[in-house]
């Protein structure tokens, strides 16, 4: 699913490449839409996931979509070749990620190293593992409320929120405010 722009509109986004982290059960449009802005804004997308091949994407959990190609896996993947961490949501693929150990790894050391984030939905369950939620004003699907909050953090119920290096969203329903929040993150050249 590498996405790599023709012609950046955004000066700022020139050179920029984010990871998206994601494996089977992903919601489609969680993933999609994101990485479409971010192609639109002049970032390159790069997909990771826990195995080679191809993920199979979902709509709400049930419905079978699209299969897409994995560029990377996270046994290949280096934080440090990316300007960035999309997380993606659906039931499935982050509870997949949060119990493989070099997934998580991999999003620590986005924590560790201060980078970007943007997570949307369930997409908030990894970072609650590699220790990246405490004392972080977040959203996200309701169901993590408990889990957000037990490992630190002070959830709200809003559509987006920025704190810092982090952007988080609650479900599809709120892309249009996510995305751009995302590219917006993504672009600046230095965040806290």
């Amino acid at each position: 699913m590498t996405v790599t722009p023709s012609s950046p509109h955004n000066p700022q986004s020139a050179g920029k490449t984010i990871a998206i982290l994601a494996t089977n059960g992903v919601e489609e449009v969680e993933m999609t839409e994101p990485a479409k802005a971010l192609h639109e804004a002049g970032i390159r997308t790069v997909l990771v996931s826990l195995k080679p091949g191809q993920i199979q994407a979902m709509k709400a959990d049930i419905t079978p979509t699209r299969k897409y190609d994995v560029d990377q896996t996270v046994d290949e993947a280096k934080a440090q070749d990316f300007d960035g961490l999309l997380l993606p949501g659906g039931t499935t693929n982050p509870d997949h990620l949060r119990m493989n150990d070099k997934a998580v790894a991999f999003v620590r050391s986005f924590v560790n190293e201060r980078k970007p984030i943007a997570a949307i939905c369930h997409g908030a369950w990894p970072l609650i593992n590699a220790e990246g939620v405490r004392d972080r004003t977040m959203t996200s699907w309701p169901s993590l409320k408990a889990d957000l909050t037990n490992a630190g953090a002070h959830w709200v119920d809003e559509t987006v929120v920025t704190d810092g290096n982090l952007v988080t969203s609650r479900n599809p329903n709120d892309l249009k405010a996510f995305c751009p929040a995302a590219v917006n993150l993504f672009s600046k050249s230095a965040v806290s």
